[in-house]
Parts: C-alpha cells; sequence; structure tokens
C-alpha cells in the first residue's frame, strides 16, 4: 500500500556518547583470561595469556576460576557504568560502601525498564523474581546460571571476591602498562570524538565497531562506545539503562599513535575489496537492490564459485551482509569511505 506522508517529524535516532578508561580494560583482561572458548580467536597469541597465568599469585589464580564459574567479570562491568571512577581504589571504596541490596540490582543484568520491578525484588532475593528473570533471559548463555548466582551469593563475600581479582589483575597486569593502555585508548578515543562531528549516529557507531549495524530502538537514548584493547577484535555489546553499550576493538593506527602512516585495517580492507572490476560490479549490483547468489551469477554470467568467492572478500571487508539467502550492500559503510580516507590523510 502507498503512504502519503504529510509529517514533519524526522525519524528518531540515539546519541552517542563517548568514554574510555583503564579500569574498562582491566574488567575486559578479567573477562578475556576467562573466556576459554574464545581466547584462542582473541588477537594476543595463546602464549601472552600463558605468560600472565604464570606470573599470577595462587590468589588472584583462584579468584579467575571464581570468575570463569560465575561469570563475575559482568559484575564489574555493570559496578563500573555506576559514575566516572578517577582510580582503582575510588572503585574499590564504592564496592564497599554501596548497601547491599543496591550491589545485587547493579550486578544483575538490565533486561528493560518494564522489569526493572522485577530486577529490584529478584536483588531482594525473592525466589519467584529471580526465577522469572531466568526465563526472560532463557536465551542468553549465560545470563541464568549468573542471576541464580548474584541472587543467591553472599555479599561480603561477593564484595571481596569482587575486589580482589579486580586489585589483583590490575596490579599485575595493567599497572606496569598503565601508560601503554592509557595512550591507546586515548588515542583512539579522541579519533572517534573528532568523527563524531562529521559521521551521523548510525555511522559512527558502525565505523566504530568495524561493521555492526545498530538501528534505533524505542527507549535507548543513548549509544555509549568505550574503546578496548585487549579483547581484539571482538565487540561486546551490553545494555544499561538507557544506553547501548559497545565495548569496541581499538583501530590498529590507535596501537601505534606516532606513526602517522600506519591505516585502519578496515579502510585497508575495504579499498582492497573494491580494487577489482567483479566486485565493483558486484557492489553496484547490491547497490540497486537485495540479491541471490544465484541472481547475481546469472547477471554477470560468472560461475558461482568465483562470485561466491568475491562476496566473501566483500564481507571481510564490512561492505556486503548475508541475510535470507540474500547479499545487501552496507551503504553507510560506503558512503563514509571519502571521510575515512580523508581522516587519515590529515593525521
Amino acid at each position: 500500500m502507498d503512504v502519503l506522508n504529510l509529517t514533519s517529524r524526522k525519524r528518531e535516532t540515539y546519541k552517542v556518547l563517548l568514554d574510555y578508561s583503564v579500569l574498562w580494560e582491566c574488567a575486559l583482561g578479567i573477562a578475556a583470561i576467562t573466556n576459554t572458548p574464545i581466547i584462542n580467536t582473541l588477537d594476543q597469541p595463546l602464549d601472552y595469556w600463558d605468560d600472565i597465568k604464570s606470573s599470577l599469585s595462587k590468589e588472584l589464580l583462584d579468584h579467575l576460576d571464581y570468575v570463569e564459574r560465575n561469570n563475575t567479570w559482568k559484575a564489574l562491568l555493570q559496578l563500573l557504568h555506576k559514575k566516572r571512577f578517577s582510580d582503582l581504589s575510588e572503585f574499590e571504596s564504592y564496592i564497599m560502601d554501596v548497601p547491599d541490596n543496591d550491589l545485587k540490582f547493579i550486578c544483575l543484568p538490565f533486561i528493560g525498564m518494564e522489569f526493572q520491578d522485577i530486577r529490584y525484588k529478584a536483588a531482594l532475593g525473592e525466589e519467584s523474581a529471580l526465577n522469572e528473570m531466568k526465563v526472560l533471559t532463557s536465551d542468553n548463555p549465560f545470563y541464568p546460571r549468573y542471576i541464580e548466582f548474584i541472587g543467591r551469593s553472599d555479599i561480603k563475600h561477593l564484595k571481596r571476591h569482587l575486589i580482589g581479582v579486580m586489585n589483583g589483575w590490575y596490579k599485575t597486569v595493567i599497572k606496569k602498562d598503565s601508560y601503554k593502555f592509557n595512550t591507546i585508548l586515548r588515542t583512539d578515543y579522541e579519533t572517534k570524538k573528532e568523527m563524531l562531528e562529521k559521521l551521523t549516529p548510525e555511522e559512527l557507531v558502525e565505523w566504530a565497531t568495524g561493521g555492526v549495524i545498530y538501528l534505533p530502538e524505542p527507549s535507548v537514548n543513548d549509544v555509549l562506545l568505550i574503546p578496548q584493547y585487549i579483547y581484539r577484535p571482538w565487540n561486546i555489546e551490553a545494555d544499561i539503562e538507557g544506553t547501548k553499550v559497545f565495548y569496541y576493538p581499538v583501530a590498529n593506527e590507535s596501537i601505534s599513535p606516532n606513526d602517522r602512516y600506519t591505516p585502519n585495517n578496515f579502510l585497508v580492507l575495504k579499498y582492497k575489496a573494491l580494487g577489482d572490476e567483479i566486485r565493483m560490479r558486484i557492489v553496484k549490483l547490491l547497490y540497486e537492490e537485495d540479491r541471490t547468489l544465484h541472481d547475481i551469477t546469472n547477471q554477470l554470467n560468472i560461475g558461482k564459485s568465483t562470485i561466491h568467492h568475491h562476496l566473501k572478500i566483500l564481507r571481510a571487508a564490512k561492505l556486503v551482509n548475508i541475510s535470507d539467502s540474500k547479499y545487501s550492500l552496507k551503504r553507510k559503510a560506503v558512503e563514509i569511505l571519502s571521510k575515512e580516507l580523508n581522516l587519515f590523510l590529515n593525521r
């Protein structure tokens, strides 16, 4: 059905916020080393993690084992969002001073404004509320067990654990390289801040995360972008009240900030992907409309395996998506290419 548009309202979007801190880097490092299934997919090689483990005290290793069993890295991240902590001691004091039920409420995951009362009752230990939260989060791989753990945990023991693991990891892993971490995070933060004025919120999120398309959602007013080095190349997505959070991997050029000639890895991949006649023809076809592999093959009269190979390159460069067997062009990724190049040239 055709629609006659008589409204002057623009489609609502979100506001992008930026922040960085070595405390988030600390909590994400704890999350990374205890996430055994994905640790071999991280940019840092396994030898790096083995070397760290060999330098840790028995007490810290016990804390990390506790993190791996109960996913308490999530509690650390939730707590870090309560205010802008200037240093580790302020964060530790906050954990010690926050009332017991408030701490449990903060640690429990935010699952929507309409469920805040259930979350509050679960923090008080109400059995029915805990069970309802577990049902509501049943599609998440760890939330139900984590909710059960937070709801039933001894608060004094939980506080000692959170402070112990954060303090131990910071002093053993972060502190000696704090200047390096701060420089990398600040450099990436400043770059994204510069582009904040040049891109739309949706373009900035897609560019910063290396391809995540996040469309506006009801009740989400802000998107918070937090650069992280330790969990590269992964993006970690989270929700807090009214805000979507992306802990995104810092760009290559932020790791070597004094080298003005190091381009962003995705910028290189995009231009390499576009530097081929067949792939340019595919891009134009997908610019016109979404198409299946069969459609593209017939249109270009080229073998299916060859087209599939070219599509794989375009997808790796975050220029093309596939959904329901149809390929689509990520238009924003193409449209901001000139701005990305301009940013690199003028560094």
